[in-house]
């Protein structure tokens, strides 16, 4: 099933409720919170306090994301807060495992992150413990960036993998996902969308949700050149 995981950050904070309403009637089931520390990323977004005010409004999973240097010192908070999915970027995470059983011991579903630079080879030993993978289409730290091709061969490979390991996590793509891209990045593989600046518009927000979803299921759930390309490779890495 594809969903649509909006981020709030491009939202208007000063009326988040009604936001966060109008992309749900447009079709949203995610929230998806970008969390910045200006230190891992060059912006400063959000904290626990943020989530605690957002979870009585809406009954819809949150994810948070975790853009953050030291993850570990902040799980707890996010999961009392009431963060339904944390991820954490494997660029951070000294022991990555160990984090992602911290997540998990909150009661939360984990998940794991990789910017445009890393490569998918580096998650192979957690791909049986994670929710989802979220494969970052820009370079994080800044809303309505343009989207980078070579997220495509990721999104494949990960979905190869998925297949090849008989695992059932779900493959989360995040940047630059747009009414001009989301089909590709669908018949690549993924089947969590997160947009922030496609969504949300003045007056526009629930038919901008609802447009963007329909051009991603007509996409549909099928083989693309990119997934072909990666078989015989994420097969020989899913045996290792």
């Amino acid at each position: 099933m594809i969903e649509l995981a909006f981020s709030i950050l491009a939202a208007n904070f000063a009326h988040l409720a009604d936001e966060i309403r109008a992309a749900e009637r447009g079709g949203g089931t995610i929230v998806h919170v970008d969390v910045m520390d200006g230190h891992f990323v060059p912006n400063i977004t959000f904290g626990p306090p943020v989530v605690k005010a957002i979870r009585p409004i809406t009954k819809l999973p949150l994810d948070c994301h975790l853009m953050i240097e030291n993850p570990d010192a902040f799980i707890p908070d996010f999961a009392e807060a009431g963060a339904d999915m944390i991820s954490v970027h494997q660029e951070v995470c000294r022991h990555l495992h160990r984090t992602l059983q911290l997540i998990q011991q909150h009661k939360v579903q984990p998940a794991v992150v990789i910017n445009p630079a890393t490569p998918v080879e580096t998650l192979i030993e957690v791909l049986p413990m994670v929710h989802h993978v979220l494969v970052m289409s820009v370079n994080p730290g800044f809303g309505g960036q343009q989207f980078l091709p070579l997220a495509l061969d990721k999104i494949a490979y990960l979905a190869e993998l998925r297949e090849a390991m008989g695992l059932n996590f779900r493959i989360e793509v995040d940047g630059g996902v747009a009414h001009d891209t989301v089909a590709r990045v669908v018949e690549a593989g993924a089947d969590m969308l997160v947009a922030g600046s496609a969504v949300f518009s003045p007056g526009k927000t629930t038919q901008n949700a609802r447009e963007l979803l329909k051009l991603a299921r007509a996409a549909g759930p099928k083989e693309s050149s990119h997934a072909k390309g990666r078989k015989s490779k994420a097969r020989k890495s899913g045996k290792q």
